[in-house]
């Protein structure tokens, strides 16, 4: 099985790496589309800001193979969001009051409405999911590790959900993109499961 992580210039990149390699599986870090091209599985991680993470993969000419690619892609925490159709996470004093994103899923990034709590969300809280393939043999209600400000509105494409103040998407599908909002990389046994089942379980 051929993984590719693709590089966003993100800082938990080789995190990832090693969360393939603890289930025996090499992955493959990489801004070469020609080299992602031949991935059977596609990760797109990212940390730190929604409009630095798609300055980064545009001007790494990234954008075009992610969006028109066909095979299985994972988002994780800003992966994620990005598939959004826009973010609010805009500059500082920017006069904009979102950025545009990849467009995938046709939900928006906000942010999180946590009156009276910390923010950013950081730490272990639940998933309610369906049963959608990325959630076999994962418990309903299962706790993996979230660490952000913004996040994806529920909408048709949710297969997993959130609360923190509001309800919001903790992971997402539509056609081969998925992703979720938390670190499965640093989730336990319930986010190897996670990754494990992307792996085997999409032809």
């Amino acid at each position: 099985m051929q993984i590719g992580i693709i590089d966003t210039g993100s800082a938990n990149l080789n995190s990832v790496k090693q969360a393939f390699a603890r289930l025996g599986y090499a992955a493959e870090i990489s801004s070469d589309p020609q080299i992602l091209s031949k991935a059977e599985r596609l990760i797109l991680p990212g940390v730190g800001t929604a409009i630095a993470c798609m300055q980064r993969i545009e001007h790494k000419g990234l954008i075009d193979f992610i969006v028109h690619n066909h095979t299985p892609m994972l988002g994780i925490c800003l992966g994620m969001q990005i598939l959004a159709k826009g973010s609010a996470e805009v500059e500082l004093n920017s006069a904009a009051d979102r950025i545009k994103t990849l467009g995938i899923v046709s939900g928006e990034v906000v942010k999180l409405q946590a009156e009276g709590l910390r923010l950013p969300h950081m730490g272990w809280n639940t998933v309610e999911h369906t049963d959608h393939p990325l959630f076999k043999g994962i418990k309903q209600q299962a706790y993996f590790y979230f660490d952000h400000s913004f996040a994806l509105q529920c909408g048709s494409y949710t297969i997993g959900s959130t609360e923190y103040g509001m309800r919001f998407s903790a992971a997402v599908a539509q056609d081969n993109f998925m992703g979720v909002q938390f670190h499965p990389e640093k989730s336990g046994a319930a986010g190897e499961q996670l990754l494990r089942n992307f792996i085997e379980e999409f032809g």
